[in-house]
């Protein structure tokens, strides 16, 4: 039967090991995982009122998951190892 590591220890680890995965300190991946996610919210909403008011928002949608993609893409690039990119 194995020993858990104590509390502080796991804790550390669920909070460091995905950014570390990345290539990312906690406050970085933070930072990057808001505007990420801010990024997103804005473009779903200008799709929201583009569903309504076709006119508008045209293709502000499609532009910011291009933005995203090519952000993901070149940060991806600075590392040498595979990335864990689960969601």
């Amino acid at each position: 039967m194995s020993v858990r590591p104590p509390l502080p220890a796991r804790l550390h680890r669920a909070f460091t090991q995905h950014p570390s995965s990345v290539g990312e300190s906690y406050g970085e991946h933070c930072a990057s995982a808001l505007r990420f996610g801010l990024a997103m919210i804005a473009a779903g909403l200008a799709c929201i009122l583009h569903a309504f008011v076709p006119f508008l928002f045209v293709r502000t949608g499609s532009r910011q998951v291009v933005r995203l993609h090519e952000s993901m893409v070149t940060n991806r690039s600075r590392l040498s190892g595979p990335i864990d990119f689960v969601i």
